[in-house]
């Protein structure tokens, strides 16, 4: 989905199959895999079977499309909530003869950065709202839900403490260290002057973007001042920031070769 959401685009979210496994050949992925990966998607409703000419491959699903253009302002342009910006809180209640609504409501809320204060409570910043309502009304969950706009009326250090728990902050900044484990030698590595041939910039590329997107959609983005001191997600945003820069121009050159085979 990180190569459909980056290069996609330039052929109407079109992808061939040949283009599909060299490209994620290049990433490790086998034939197998990749073809199996497809089904999978194709199965969720992500991918649609169509073929340009005598090419076979598959193009994104109106509501992958949705998904996806919703999810790029995150990715690039991810927001830290401010104290005063206040918190929109979901409260849903699903029958048990749908508890697979019930399922899908809570995997989606969580891919939004929400927390959950009880189980048919969850909470996220305020700015999250619009995303929120978007979601439901997608998947048309909004009946099962009721939404409010709220303040926390305790004193902040209290509400510091609820963060920690609603949202695991301290696995969060672990999963943050690894990100810049992982990415932080490949800016070491331009900052000397190395040069990346394009197959290697896609690679890292594709891996920054996928390792990002998990990681911005567990932070919730919540203020600054309510975050653990010792915090790596600001650096590992500034990585993320200059790896796209530097790597998006090389690796569209890489996948507009593929795609010209």
């Amino acid at each position: 989905m990180t190569i459909y959401g980056l290069y996609g685009g330039a052929s109407g979210n079109w992808l061939s199959v040949a283009s599909l496994v060299h490209l994620l050949g290049d990433l490790g992925v086998d034939e197998a895999a990749v073809r199996s990966a497809v089904s999978r998607l194709k199965r969720s409703g992500m991918l649609e079977s169509k073929s340009l000419g005598r090419a076979a491959g598959y193009c994104l699903s109106d509501s992958a499309e949705v998904m996806l253009r919703n999810g790029r302002e995150r990715v690039f342009h991810a927001r830290r909530a401010t104290l005063d910006e206040g918190w929109v809180l979901v409260v849903f209640s699903v029958p048990e003869s749908e508890r697979a609504k019930r399922h899908t409501l809570r995997t989606e809320l969580t891919r939004l950065g929400f927390g959950a204060v009880s189980s048919g409570v969850w909470i996220a910043p305020g700015h999250v709202h619009d995303e929120v309502e978007a979601m439901l009304a997608r998947l048309h969950l909004r009946s099962y839900t009721d939404i409010f706009r709220s303040d926390y009326l305790s004193v902040a250090p209290d509400l510091a403490e609820k963060v920690r728990i609603w949202w695991d902050t301290e696995s969060l900044q672990a999963m943050y260290v690894r990100f810049l484990a992982a990415h932080r030698p490949v800016v070491e590595r331009l900052e000397r002057g190395e040069t990346l041939f394009d197959v290697e910039a896609f690679v890292a590329h594709v891996r920054v973007l996928t390792d990002w997107r998990r990681l911005v959609y567990r932070d919730p983005g919540v203020a600054r001042a309510l975050l653990p001191a010792k915090w790596s997600g600001t650096e590992a945003s500034e990585v993320l920031d200059e790896l796209h820069a530097r790597l998006a121009g090389p690796a569209r050159r890489h996948v507009a070769q593929v795609r010209s085979r």
